[in-house]
């Protein structure tokens, strides 16, 4: 027939579920009819002759006599009357069918219809609904039955993480159930139940973090239990076996923010409900239809393994769409008169929003529950304020603290000790090795011990707004909530919230990745102004400010590898000696100076604020002196910057001949620490000197020629202008290959992108028009050839190359009234001929004047490139090299991806010109309908900021990409009433950002302002004798 068997389209609903026009999404209900009344006994009355049997949470089975004809929302109805669950909208029963695989049993169906032998049959009851934050559930019972959830999902394996992190969940459940640490009845305990399977290989560490939690109440330890269990990649996921087009076998799996793609146990992309205009299934292919960017439209396609299994799963999505992201239940539907088309399913209990409502208006009584295997058998259905505050996932709407709930009403049960089924492996995490001696300049990070920072955690859930809950959300994704409690090891792995860093939480889209949630962050009091006031107002201050903070930033990125990337090569023993060599005693030294740098740089802006020895305040109010001795001082290592480049060559030859070590270069770019590509950082040193440049110009031009502080500043200026001179053509050479080397990890299909002589000109997205229409494509311009891509959702997160171009003959014109296609044009080359269009006519513009330019080029150039690409490029990209199989880590995102997202184009002029336009400091943020400030440290570079909640963390905790974005000041309907605060703009995506002087304001403005708009075009496609005159 060739019909779509079930369709449901995705209302139009705002990034922010709250605050805006209500929709109504489509019930099977009656007119006139309520779900009570549909779910009445039927007109005949029936004895109740069935008794199905139901585990609980924990782990209890209780057994009903029901009608034969009971609708599942009847026997739904029954279990939570018996329970008194009042949030009862976030659980579901659930039941295996003949598959053996899990399905939810639906209110809208006789029970008899759904469950074949319901006599035999052991139903349970289950979290259907996982929220982002557990803060949402308003009431403490609510939350005592998510810890059994996830107590569960821990022994069925489901819920996968590190061992420290599987410890500390165990040990948080063994206080809720045991109460305080006594090490002989914790070891019985635990000989007598099994909370995790092979749980004796990390015994000692539950023991260790059980010995922590001494005082801490069973609600405390569930909510504990929650909040570390929520960060975790795995939290609330149940897998769907799929595949894509292309035969990889994938997983799919939905959540609050949209459809999700694991491969393995690693995220490869996320399908946001705001991305997604409808989902449909057709026999096993389920279908997911997003909204249009630009003229591209894209329907994507996944092969379930059946009829059954596409049909379950579109189910799923249907109701987690309509509970989360609709305020009220869906209107009915009236029925077809003569036949009906697809599936009529729809969800039919109450949204998210509804419930949290019905909770905060209801005036329930506080009444006594059991805890079965508690010590402290009473307790109370507490309401939220009970509970520290956490953040708002969604909205502070959400957050409104809920009214006491009625009693539980026991009844007879017995308890099941059925072992539950292995489901997925867990993850185990080894413990850091020492690091060599023999390599000089180590630092090794501090080794502590798990246990003083739980305690931490402990204390702080006494107090609301504490940092350690304070949660991050944002853009619709897929990136990982991250915690803020960091343990420093050598692997950048968090030894107690560890969250799974390889592969898992760096698969979303950078355009996707999240940005912090009003609720987290520190908030800033009339009286923290005050404070502020009373530092100095100068602007050689707030400049002398900036190199403090830009320090800070710069001597995090040099210890991602000297401190970080040793620890992991070192681990691994991948690197050979003398690379280690080459690489560690260039860099370690110039570690070594910055550490000391920095130090000074503190303790003179301390000095000139006046914190210590006031009354010797004004002999310090200047910084030229620190610069001058420490520009002098720099020049010594002028040398060991000058190898920079041999570095990068050999790192790169030998990640492409050692396959152990290109495995944990991999790796380590999977890793929250390695927040930009790895050989970016190597480049830090050259780029750090074109700042000290810019900074002391910025002095310089700030003093009078009478200024004590002037002389300084000027000579200091003098030393770094003489060695950026003798840097400036390397620093070119450095990143024009570091690009290369990059996009041959991003590009499937060529092995040879960094061959000698071949400059990287102009990545970005154009459409490309084919049979089907205009089609995204992804362009990269090099001075020897044009090379098209497409990006699939397979896991390699890679782009394949479609087609190449060489420049050679090559001819480009506008073409926009042949096809009547905006911004179109045409590149004539010897093999093929292809019309592509570009987003806007300035984009248009930038790459027809890149291609004329480049293609004048290739005309004078004496003879072709050995190196380009065979004919059979396009044929070999789509037979994918090993290494790109199944099973290879997903490729972390970087600028490229956010290129294809946004729709933009950078060339390297515009890498060139980020290198100048790098800022750090902290700034307080706002969401456009929020109402407090958070105070955030934001670092600027590579085209993205990045937030991290003070300077001293070794990772951010979001990113915000900034490429589309617009920078202005805020108008008059915005409702900012505060000075120096600007505004970053993305389509509907507003946030505020508000800096502490108006010096740091334009700078902010300044910097985001160049780096985000095209600068003139680069000398590097001049011809060779003019490129010299023009970088010096």
């Amino acid at each position: 027939m060739g019909e779509i068997e079930g369709t449901y389209r995705v209302l139009q609903t705002p990034g922010s579920r709250l605050g805006v026009q209500k929709n109504s999404g489509v019930s099977t209900l009656e007119p006139g009819q309520n779900l009570s009344t549909a779910m009445s006994s039927p007109a005949k009355t029936h004895e109740k002759d069935l008794q199905v049997k139901i585990k609980m949470l924990d782990n209890t089975v209780e057994v009903l006599d029901i009608e034969s004809k009971y609708y599942g929302q009847a026997l739904l109805t029954e279990v939570y009357k018996h329970l008194n669950l009042n949030e009862s909208d976030y659980f579901g029963i659930e039941f295996q069918n003949i598959q053996s695989y899990w399905i939810w049993l639906e209110p809208m169906k006789p029970v008899i219809k759904q469950v074949r032998r319901p006599k035999t049959t052991m139903l349970r009851l289950a979290v259907k609904f996982f929220p982002p934050d557990p803060g949402q559930l308003q009431e403490e019972y609510t939350r005592y039955l998510f810890a059994l959830q996830i107590k569960r999902d821990l022994a069925e394996e489901r819920l996968t993480c590190s061992d420290n992190t599987a410890a500390l969940l165990i040990s948080h459940l063994l206080q809720s159930e045991i109460g305080d640490f006594d090490e002989s009845e914790d070891r019985e305990h635990l000989k007598t139940n099994q909370y995790l399977p092979n749980q004796e290989r990390i015994q000692g560490k539950i023991l260790e973090f059980h010995r922590k939690h001494v005082g801490q109440t069973p609600a405390e330890s569930d909510f504990q239990v929650l909040e570390i269990a929520r960060k975790l990649e795995m939290y609330g996921i149940r897998f769907h076996l799929a595949s894509d087009r292309e035969g990889t076998k994938i997983n799919l799996a939905v959540s609050h923010m949209g459809v999700l793609v694991f491969q393995g146990n690693t995220k490869i992309n996320t399908f946001n409900w705001s991305k997604v205009r409808k989902l449909s299934f057709k026999r096993k292919r389920f279908l997911i239809k997003l909204h249009p960017e630009g003229p591209y439209q894209d329907t994507l396609e996944f092969l379930l393994g059946s009829r059954d299994e596409c049909k379950n799963f579109w189910k799923i999505c249907v109701e987690y769409h309509t509970f989360f992201r609709l305020f009220d239940q869906p209107k009915p539907k009236a029925k077809a008169v003569f036949f009906t088309r697809g599936s009529s399913f729809r969800y039919s209990g109450r949204t998210q929003k509804q419930l949290v409502d019905y909770i905060k208006d209801s005036g329930m009584r506080k009444t006594p529950y059991e805890r079965r295997h508690s010590k402290v058998r009473v307790s109370t259905h507490a309401s939220n304020t009970d509970v520290p505050k956490q953040s708002v996932a969604f909205t502070e709407g959400l957050r409104t603290p809920g009214s006491p709930a009625s009693a539980t009403v026991p009844f007879h049960s017995f308890h099941s000790s059925a072992t539950p089924t292995t489901v997925l492996p867990i993850f185990a995490e080894t413990s850091p090795s020492s690091l060599d001696p023999r390599v000089p300049y180590t630092r090794i990070p501090e080794k502590n011990t798990a246990a003083p920072v739980e305690e931490t955690g402990r204390k702080s859930m006494q107090q609301p707004g504490s940092p350690t809950f304070q949660s991050f959300q944002g853009l619709p994704v897929d990136h990982s909530q991250l915690s803020s409690l960091v343990l420093k090891s050598p692997l950048g792995l968090n030894t107690v919230f560890q969250v799974n860093l390889n592969a898992a939480g760096q698969g979303s889209s950078p355009l996707l990745s999240p940005v912090l949630s009003d609720a987290g962050g520190a908030r800033i009091e009339e009286d923290d102004e005050m404070k502020r006031k009373r530092y100095p107002t100068d602007k050689a201050y707030f400049i002398a400010k900036e190199i403090l903070a830009t320090e800070r930033t710069y001597l995090k990125d040099l210890e991602v590898i000297t401190v970080w990337f040793r620890s992991a090569v070192i681990k691994e023993n991948a690197m050979p000696e003398g690379l280690m060599t080459l690489l560690f005693s260039n860099i370690d030294p110039i570690y070594e100076f910055h550490r000391g740098f920095l130090k000074e740089i503190e303790q003179r802006l301390s000095l000139w604020e006046g914190k210590t020895n006031a009354h010797m305040k004004g002999d310090y109010q200047r910084i030229g002196d620190v610069m001058l001795r420490n520009m002098r001082t720099l020049k010594e290592f002028t040398s060991y910057l000058q190898k920079h480049d041999e570095v990068l060559t050999e790192l790169e030859k030998a990640t492409k001949r050692l396959k152990k070590l290109e495995m944990v270069y991999k790796e380590f770019e999977l890793q929250k620490v390695c927040y930009l590509p790895l050989n970016t950082f190597l480049l830090k040193p050259i780029q750090r000197l074109m700042h000290y440049k810019l900074i002391l110009g910025r002095l310089c031009k700030h003093y009078t020629a009478e200024h004590r502080d002037f002389a300084d500043c000027r000579n200091a200026l003098k030393e770094v202008t003489e060695m950026t001179s003798q840097l400036q053509h390397s620093l070119i050479r450095l990143e024009n290959f570091q690009k290369l080397t990059e996009l041959q990890h991003d590009l499937i299909g060529i092995d040879n992108l960094t061959a000698p002589g071949r400059e990287f000109i102009r990545e970005g997205c154009l459409y490309k028009l084919t049979k089907k229409g205009l089609q995204q494509r992804m362009f990269f311009l090099f001075s020897d050839m044009l090379l098209y891509t497409s990006k699939g959702v397979t896991g390699t997160n890679q782009f394949k190359i479609h087609g190449h171009l060489p420049l050679h003959g090559m001819l480009v014109e506008e073409s926009e009234n042949e096809w009547a296609v905006p911004h179109c044009f045409t590149i004539y080359s010897a093999q093929k001929t292809i019309v592509v269009a570009a987003s806007t006519r300035l984009e248009m513009g930038k790459w027809m004047e890149d291609l004329n330019m480049a293609i004048e080029m290739a005309k004078k150039s004496t003879e072709k490139s050995d190196m380009l690409l065979d004919n059979s490029v396009c044929n070999r990209s789509n037979k994918l090299p090993p290494r790109y199989l199944l099973g290879q880590a997903q490729r972390p995102n970087t600028i490229t991806h956010v290129c294809w997202y946004r729709n933009q184009s950078l060339s390297l002029s515009d890498y060139l010109c980020m290198i100048q336009n790098q800022l750090s400091g902290y700034l307080l943020r706002k969401f456009k309908n929020s109402n407090g400030w958070q105070k955030l440290w934001v670092v600027f570079t590579n085209f993205c900021l990045f937030f991290y909640k003070t300077h001293q963390d070794d990772y951010p905790l979001a990113s915000l990409p900034l490429l589309g974005y617009a920078v202005s000041s805020p108008v008059e309907a915005d409702g900012i009433q505060k000075d120096y605060v600007f505004k970053l703009q993305f389509k509907s995506h507003v946030y505020f950002f508000r800096a502490e002087s108006k010096y740091t304001f334009e700078r902010w403005m300044e910097v985001i302002k160049r780096a985000t708009s095209s600068p003139a075009r680069s000398s590097l496609l001049l011809p060779q004798d003019k490129k010299d005159s023009h970088s010096d």
